[in-house]
């Protein structure tokens, strides 16, 4: 999860960059400014709709987006601790347009619907930050198991969702951990999981996600931050080392100059460039993997 050192590293590389990334920065937000992401060559016709999913806790709001016609692989898509928003839905819709039926939610509708935040509000502002995690602190390693095995459950329930074919999951920043998880609660269903500035993948507690690798079956992507990188510089060795004794597919890099929460295009530290290069590996892996 994105912590106040890690938003302490982002300002100081936002101080030291162009202006027109200062100005960026200082307007992005769940309805601020946000930058145009490429639609895929020969986009799919897609079908959106806002979406209630019962759980054992309670109804979760969510977006699901699909092609027009026929039945695609199914994607859960976990969004970071800013929650669904304009930006996740975007990117919901980029992936749809490629072939997929995706589904995005909010993963903490025991608090509160989203979108939450106000224009020009990000968690690296303290008062955000208070009012975000006591709603963080509700979830669990338990509550993300029965919640991963509710929103695969639901994506299955699509008319638009191919199930002979294999589903796929992916989790931007606190969204990491959840990945791994629901690769585990539905280890007969996820055939890919891919995350992005995953954040507490590797920990010494006795429920830290990298634990539960040998308990998947699936191939990964792991994209890493480079400032998460360097506050935790032996988290990739360690997740390199227990994918290789599970024996499963994982592409594991750093990517270069990039700050904690690169990937959404409303990020304050948006880093195009190497955003599409996760993309693209991304899709790289569903076209093998699904």
């Amino acid at each position: 999860m994105c912590d106040e050192h890690t938003a302490d590293d982002n300002d100081r590389f936002l101080a030291s960059v162009h202006p027109s990334r200062r100005q960026f920065g200082a307007l992005a937000g769940v309805a601020g400014l946000m930058a145009m992401i490429p639609v895929p060559a020969n986009a799919a016709a897609i079908k959106n709709r806002d979406v209630s999913i019962k759980t054992p806790d309670g109804s979760c709001d969510a977006y699901f987006v699909a092609p027009a016609k026929g039945k695609h692989p199914g994607v859960l898509i976990w969004p970071d601790i800013m929650g669904l928003r304009p930006a996740f839905r975007q990117m919901a819709d980029r992936l749809a347009q490629s072939g997929y039926a995706v589904l995005v939610v909010n993963q903490f509708y025991r608090s509160t619907k989203a979108p939450f935040l106000a224009t020009g509000e990000s968690f690296d502002q303290p008062e955000v930050r208070a009012r975000i995690m006591p709603w963080y602190q509700l979830l669990t390693a338990d509550t993300e198991f029965t919640d991963a095995l509710a929103f695969t459950t639901f994506i299955d329930q699509q008319p638009e969702t191919d199930k002979k074919r294999g589903m796929a999951t992916t989790g931007y920043c606190m969204g990491g951990p959840m990945v791994f998880r629901t690769a585990t609660v539905r280890r007969g269903r996820i055939k890919a999981g891919a995350t992005f500035h995953g954040g507490g993948l590797v920990s010494d507690k006795p429920d830290s996600p990298h634990l539960l690798i040998p308990k998947m079956k699936a191939s990964y992507l792991i994209a890493i931050a480079a400032n998460d990188d360097a506050r935790a510089p032996t988290d990739k060795d360690a997740l390199k080392t227990a994918f290789a004794a599970a024996k499963l597919p994982a592409e594991i890099e750093v990517y270069a100059d990039t700050m904690h929460g690169w990937c959404p295009p409303d990020s304050k530290v948006y880093n195009a460039a190497q955003a599409e290069k996760a993309w693209g590996r991304m899709l790289a892996l569903f076209e093998k993997a699904l």
